[in-house]
């Protein structure tokens, strides 16, 4: 009997971890939406990376081309002039609109969490409408306050191919 239990145990620990991962990402993805660059900066630890990698299977951004490779201080520089009116690729501002699916997540080694999920991202501006698709992946640190985004990885499904001006965060 306690062996059920533990399985139970365990299961529902899952499925609770499993519902934070989901709402933690869900919730990334509104705030890209809402343009609440800010409050989307504060969802990634200091030493966080946000890459978009410029080929398929791509493992290390020193050694392979990058469309975006951003630690803290560029993204916190694209934050700034997406939000400052400075970034001129972004006038007018697009609307976004984020759909998530296929998350799936694991327990890491060290305690983290990895959630891997595919996307589509429809992007409006100046009465063109464009569709970007591929697949994240998130690493997350548990703190006290909930997540921390370390890694942000984001396959897009034509990477390789010609993506014009990506002047819009996914």
């Amino acid at each position: 009997m306690a062996a059920q239990a533990d399985v139970r145990s365990t299961a529902l620990e899952t499925l609770l971890l499993r519902e934070r991962v989901e709402s933690f990402v869900f919730q990334e993805a509104r705030l890209l939406d809402e343009r609440a660059f800010t409050a989307w900066l504060a969802l990634f630890a200091s030493d966080a990376t946000y890459w978009i990698p410029c080929g398929h299977d791509a493992t290390d951004p020193m050694q392979e081309v990058s469309i975006v490779y951003d630690r803290q201080p560029q993204m916190r520089e694209r934050v700034w002039r997406l939000e400052s009116g400075l970034a001129y690729a972004q006038e007018p501002s697009s609307r976004t609109a984020h759909l998530l699916g296929n998350v799936e997540i694991a327990l890491e080694d060290d305690g983290g969490v990895t959630a891997r999920s595919s996307f589509l991202m429809t992007e409006f501006r100046r009465e063109r409408q464009l569709v970007h698709a591929g697949r994240c992946l998130h690493r997350l640190q548990s703190t006290e306050d909930g997540f921390l985004i370390v890694l942000k990885k984001v396959d897009l499904i034509n990477n390789d191919g010609h993506l014009g001006n990506l002047s819009v965060l996914l």
